[in-house]
């Protein structure tokens, strides 16, 4: 099974301040950091995909190393499919690449993607991107992404998949802060955001 996330931000200590962008309420650092290994690895087991769009981890004026965002990352199930975020370096994936693994199924651990990804889901196309896409008029293409945190485009074909999206307000079941997002999840963000959008127009 596929799996999306996006905005992780690993040891992302100033997020736990009072802010508008993307206020996390927890103590410290480590219980941020494990509520996300926790939820996520609720979810995803060792044969699933979790696509992860941008931002893995992050500490202003003292950037993780990367073998602190490898040992991260090594403590949650699955494959991995990273898309570059503004805060993610070469450098980081360089490393992750040395330090590649083949799971049971024969893949490797990690892929990486510059840019993003193109996958087919339910007769829909998910665009996978860390910044949010302008499409224009489409059909059944859905733009999921992240980089904006607690704010949403305020288009239903731009889906906010991060950590602390606004768009997760839809969904029917109440997830665990944290939790990497399935398609058909995806596809409830979409249908419901596109009809507050709509009911909106008509005010």
């Amino acid at each position: 099974m596929n799996y999306f996330i996006a905005d992780t931000h690993f040891y992302h200590y100033q997020l736990l301040e009072p802010n508008n962008f993307a206020p996390r309420h927890f103590g410290n650092v480590d219980e941020m950091n494990q509520a996300m290994i926790d939820a996520w690895n609720a979810r995803v087991d060792e044969n699933d995909r979790v696509y992860h769009l941008g931002d893995i981890s992050m500490r202003p004026q003292n950037t993780p190393t990367d073998a602190e965002t490898y040992d991260m990352l090594r403590q949650l199930n699955g494959h991995m499919t990273l898309i570059k975020g503004n805060h993610d370096y070469r450098s980081l994936f360089k490393f992750l690449d040395k330090h590649n693994k083949t799971m049971a199924d024969g893949k490797s651990r990690f892929e990486f993607e510059d840019v993003g990804s193109l996958l087919k889901f339910d007769h829909h196309q998910f665009y996978c991107t860390h910044y949010p896409m302008l499409l224009g008029k489409v059909d059944k293409i859905i733009n999921l992404h992240g980089h904006i945190h607690h704010y949403a485009v305020p288009i239903p074909e731009n889906i906010n998949v991060g950590v602390d999206a606004p768009e997760r307000d839809y969904l029917s079941e109440d997830l665990p802060w944290g939790s990497p997002l399935r398609g058909e999840e995806i596809l409830e963000m979409y249908d419901k955001k596109k009809e507050d959008l709509a009911r909106l127009q008509r005010k």
